[in-house]
């Protein structure tokens, strides 16, 4: 598919530059808060690593990822709806995937375009909308401005590993005051738990006393490494209360798409079935389990994740394919998974020490993404899954050493390991 207008998509206001004097004067409110704040950078703005380290070349899922999804002016296009949205999810994930590739170009654009096209031009005060794409009217815009607040731990952790590997101190800043409205707008107290992450900043907490909470959102790794960034804040409890959400919501060892918390006074609570989504577990809890194969083994809550998860271990051997939908709380399962769905469990499978099905699956995915990949060769309005392509690149490129999650949640990239001049002045 060519990343032109063949979609529908409009001129946008382009990519933002370091020279632009709107942002300049961004950085600069921002640089003043994060001084008084205790949090001032240094003055060195020169870009080191990226200059002297050519972008990674030989990543073939990464190079077809950009053919297909992402376009010039640094939109990441899903056109498998009418709608031919983006979500601030795959903006994100996009930025994290360019990091891994030493692509600064490809990242600064990505960005750029969030911060115009979902945040209304400013991130030191907007969260980004959640999705962008063509309404009903014909019009290409905002279609919900609430924010996703897996999106915004996504675009902090890129942006801050960004400002360490590429010598970019206006990352940090931006990463920090992204982190700030986070902190103040998408984290609530919850009786007998304390501090939870929202999915975002409405629309979650009902008169009721239940909290809506959706496990994907929670990557321990990306916690670790925001609990660093903000040594002050909630991270380190929000993945503690993580692992107890693990331990209350999954009796068959499966992961659920959206699980609830349920007040029953001002001082305790219980986890409970989303009383809106049910007990299903499918496109959502999938990353759960990519996200526990990705965690550095030394994390203290590793191990405890891993075992929470045994279910998805048990149902994948009987079927020689994850399941596509798995109902929670008894572990009926309905259909096989697509490929993606298989790369998604190759790290999870690595981590239970199960080499024997992470290569299957591994297998699995190759095949069934290089087919969907043939299916779209030469066709502009053929598209491959983009969900599918995600969660195989995120794997493929961990498979590939390409990078790793520290114990701190900092990320080891191979091509810092391998350019001699990386992250020198």
């Amino acid at each position: 598919m060519k990343r032109i207008s063949k979609h529908g998509v409009p001129p946008h206001r382009g990519a933002l530059q370091l020279s632009d004097p709107g942002r300049r004067q961004t950085l600069a409110v921002l640089a003043l808060g994060l001084t008084a704040a205790g949090l001032a950078l240094p003055a060195r703005q020169a870009r080191a690593g990226s200059d002297s380290c050519p972008p990674v070349q030989d990543w073939q899922e990464w190079q077809e990822y950009l053919k297909h999804f992402v376009q010039e002016d640094g939109r990441v296009l899903d056109a498998s709806t009418p709608k031919q949205h983006s979500s601030s999810e795959s903006q994100s994930y996009g930025m994290f995937f360019a990091l891994a590739a030493n692509d600064p170009a490809t990242f600064e654009k990505i960005w750029r375009w969030s911060i115009n096209n979902l945040a209304g031009g400013n991130i030191g005060t907007n969260l980004p909308a959640w999705i962008w794409g063509k309404s009903e009217e014909g019009e290409w815009r905002v279609l919900d401005s609430n924010s996703a607040s897996d999106a915004e731990l996504w675009f902090i952790y890129a942006l801050a590993e960004a400002a360490r590997a590429w010598n970019r101190p206006d990352y940090l800043l931006e990463a920090r005051a992204l982190l700030a409205q986070v902190e103040a707008k998408e984290i609530d107290d919850l009786p007998g738990l304390g501090k939870m992450l929202l999915p975002g900043p409405r629309d979650f907490v009902h008169p009721e006393g239940i909290w809506q909470l959706n496990p994907s959102y929670l990557p321990l790794p990306v916690l670790r490494r925001l609990a660093r960034l903000s040594p002050n804040g909630p991270w380190q409890e929000i993945a503690t209360n993580t692992m107890r959400m693990f331990s209350a919501i999954t009796p068959a060892g499966f992961a659920a798409d959206w699980v609830a918390y349920q007040g029953d006074d001002e001082h305790s609570g219980h986890f409970v079935s989303d009383p809106i989504k049910g007990e299903l577990g499918s496109y959502d809890a999938i990353r759960v389990y990519l996200w526990a194969g990705l965690t550095h083994p030394e994390d203290p809550l590793s191990r405890a994740v891993l075992r929470s998860l045994h279910g998805m271990r048990d149902a994948t051997q009987r079927l020689q394919a994850p399941p596509e939908k798995v109902q929670v709380m008894t572990g009926s399962t309905e259909n096989t998974g697509p490929f993606g769905f298989s790369s998604a469990l190759v790290p999870y499978f690595q981590a239970l020490g199960d080499t024997a099905m992470a290569d299957a699956q591994a297998q699995r995915a190759a095949t069934l993404w290089r087919n969907s990949i043939n299916a779209a060769a030469g066709q502009d309005d053929v598209q491959p899954p983009y969900y599918d392509n995600m969660l195989h690149l995120f794997s493929t490129g961990w498979q590939q050493g390409r990078y790793r999650f520290n114990a701190d949640g900092s990320l080891n990239l191979k091509w810092e390991r391998e350019c001699p001049h990386a992250n020198t002045p």
